[in-house]
């Protein structure tokens, strides 16, 4: 089911000026998003800097003076007046060349930041075949010489999280945290994952939201050792005696996102705590997680962060978890920019980037205990100019199921 909601104009204006700032640090005198029917592809960044889909072909230019211009087709062009935070507005019947000269012959810009990127996903929002129409646009001017990517342009423009989109993300983790205290009451010998999946699908339709990636995989329910543990949904697997039992889960509110990993332990008849294995288990992964926010301030790089947390796992003697700590959480659950990763091929430079005041990360190390499953816990945490501090009270007891 897909929420449809109204843009905050007042968040996009706001990251707008952000984006005016990161300009002029990064020393890029012009930005421009090209984009064409946002329904079929959308720019991860528009929504950012627009809030609104396009059909025809459009471009928003960003400059480091401050200036703002759109060029859209004639039909799409109110809805950017409405916004009221572009002084330029261009609009055109036939021909997208025509205003996009006119735009670029005002600014002469040296540089030309696009939408591409080999690290970040959600830079690269500009289409192979976008950028070979730019190119033939302007093939008679000197600027596609002048092209450059956008990619820390748009890292740091999702990262750094203003108050107002910290705010949602509390919001939402607070909503996930009471979806799961609805289900944890729900789990009992014999309950499948499936229905406790269903149930707190259920719990996420009552609200009107949205899961914060795929409803299928959204949530992960793992019981016991021979359950799949991955980006899947839950299975027809039965809670039993001796089963851990591992959530990944979280809910898109307010366009933001949730990301949060819980685990419980069913007890076996006779047993009042959690046998030793497990309990060690437990508090390995809450070490391994104190020990990465503990870590975490302006300045650390992820790869840094990560080893840290992987570390504590290994040093226990445990394998080392194969997966970054973590990643950063917005409008995305996975929202592109920096990770709190190893210097793994898939990862390209992600880990090398450092961590900011405002940048919103999951910390979410895990391992196998032989014979009970996965213990795998998940925290969104904020890094401040003092630290990192968790967005929502951490798991730090073991949850027990009788």
């Amino acid at each position: 089911m897909t929420i449809q909601t109204i843009p905050d104009y007042t968040l996009i204006r706001e990251k707008l000026d952000q984006a005016t700032g990161i300009l002029n640090e990064l020393g890029v005198d012009c930005w421009l998003t090209f984009v064409r029917e946002t329904s079929a592809v959308l720019d991860p960044v528009l929504p950012f800097i627009y809030g609104h889909d396009v059909t025809w072909q459009s471009a928003f230019i960003l400059t480091r003076s401050g200036r703002r211009i759109a060029i859209l087709g004639r039909y799409d062009a109110e809805n950017v007046h409405r916004l009221g935070a572009y002084d330029t507005v261009l609009t055109y019947d036939a021909a997208f060349s025509a205003p996009l000269h006119q735009a670029l012959a005002e600014l002469a810009p040296q540089q030309i930041a696009l939408n591409y990127s080999t690290n970040n996903s959600h830079a690269d929002g500009l289409t192979y075949g976008l950028y070979l129409l730019l190119h033939e646009y302007l093939r008679d001017t000197p600027y596609p010489a002048r092209f450059t990517s956008a990619e820390h342009i748009v890292t740091a423009l999702r990262s750094r999280k203003t108050p107002a989109e910290v705010e949602r993300i509390k919001a939402a983790i607070d909503t996930t945290f009471d979806i799961y205290r609805r289900a944890f009451a729900l789990i009992q010998v014999g309950t499948t994952e499936r229905a406790i999946g269903d149930f707190m699908h259920a719990e996420v339709d009552a609200r009107g939201l949205e899961t914060s990636w795929e409803r299928a995989a959204c949530p992960a329910v793992n019981s016991g050792p021979d359950t799949p543990v991955g980006h899947a949904g839950p299975t027809d697997m039965r809670v039993a005696p001796g089963h851990l039992v591992h959530f990944d889960f979280g809910v898109k509110q307010n366009e933001y996102c949730s990301d949060i990993q819980r685990v419980a332990y069913v007890l076996r008849p006779g047993e009042e705590a959690a046998p030793e294995p497990v309990q060690r288990g437990f508090d390995t992964v809450v070490r391994a997680i104190q020990a990465a926010v503990a870590a975490m301030k302006p300045g650390v790089t992820g790869r840094e962060v990560d080893a840290v947390a992987r570390k504590v796992i290994t040093d226990a003697g445990y394998p080392e978890f194969k997966y970054a700590t973590g990643h950063h959480l917005g409008r995305a659950c996975h929202d592109g920019g920096g990770v709190l990763g190893p210097l793994w091929e898939r990862y390209g430079d992600t880990p090398n980037y450092p961590l900011e005041v405002g940048h919103v990360y999951t910390v979410e190390p895990g391992l196998f205990v032989e014979g009970y499953g996965y213990m795998g816990l998940e925290e969104d945490v904020l890094v401040t100019e003092n630290g990192t501090i968790f967005l929502g009270a951490p798991q730090t007891e073991l949850i027990l199921v009788r």
